[in-house]
């Protein structure tokens, strides 16, 4: 077997790990990542018919039967994953209709996944049925989108169309705008279920008062989607408090539409 550590797509979710650190938007053990693998990216690093353990999930996902996932481990610090990868990430497999997870390699100190883990899995049932390339799940705290939640309504249309304003590459990004919840306790199966609904129409959606979830096709697009969002919330709180003299304006939009071929959601512009 190859040294697991060499796999490109371990090299990338390290990367990425250390990456969302150092941008302020995982402090302590805050967040969580799970990138979605096909066999044959594993089968060069781990043996899949040796189970390390098997952990209840606590909760159902038959659309995932099978499915590898590496993911962050619960009560982690992202500041670590980059030091000891195999303390901070593991790499499980699903069985059970989703009920239980099949550890493959990591959590070597007893751990087990992210505590988000039902509300990750099913943000990927729900973005597989939209684009089956989306293959990543990733959760954070990012202080300008999180602040925003306490300053501006949290109606999807308002919300979106204020990111959307304030940079001009956003609507060229997140065409399909961000999605708001509003304050649930984390780590349930409801807020799970929740943000599964809202992944069914965006691949972005806030948690009021806490974070953002985000997916993509890959971690970079995952992390860029976030990046984007964060930098126009950021824009925001530095303006909020001062009279708009200009901004970007729906025909502005319209004029990104037509030249990047992308399409606002429907509603969101007149």
């Amino acid at each position: 077997m190859k040294d697991i550590l060499t796999a490109p797509f371990m090299t990338e979710m390290i990367r990425t790990a250390t990456n969302m650190y150092y941008h302020g938007w995982n402090e302590r053990n805050g967040g969580n990542i799970s990138l979605l693998l096909e066999e044959e990216q594993i089968q060069d690093y781990v043996n899949s018919n040796t189970v390390l353990c098997s952990i209840p999930t606590g909760f159902t996902a038959p659309e995932l039967e099978g499915k590898y996932f590496l993911v962050t481990g619960t009560g982690k610090y992202f500041k670590n994953v980059q030091y000891a990868p195999e303390v901070n990430l593991g790499l499980v497999r699903l069985t059970d209709g989703g009920g239980t997870a099949e550890l493959l390699w990591g959590f070597t100190d007893g751990g087990r996944f992210t505590s988000e883990f039902p509300a990750h899995m099913m943000s990927h049932v729900a973005r597989l049925k939209v684009d089956p390339e989306n293959r990543v799940v990733m959760h954070c705290h990012p202080a300008n989108l999180l602040a925003m939640t306490y300053v501006h309504t949290l109606d999807e249309r308002e919300f979106t169309r204020t990111l959307w304003q304030m940079c001009t590459e956003c609507i060229v990004v997140f065409p399909d705008g961000v999605n708001v919840l509003p304050w649930m306790l984390c780590g349930t199966n409801e807020i799970g279920e929740a943000t599964a609904e809202k992944m069914k129409t965006a691949r972005l959606v806030v948690w009021s008062l806490h974070g953002i979830y985000g997916a993509g096709k890959d971690l970079d697009e995952t992390f860029g989607l976030i990046e984007t969002a964060e930098k126009a919330a950021e824009i925001y709180m530095k303006i909020a408090h001062l009279p708009r003299v200009t901004t970007i304006t729906d025909d502005m939009m319209h004029q990104l539409e037509a030249r990047f071929g992308v399409k606002g959601r429907d509603g969101y512009l007149a």
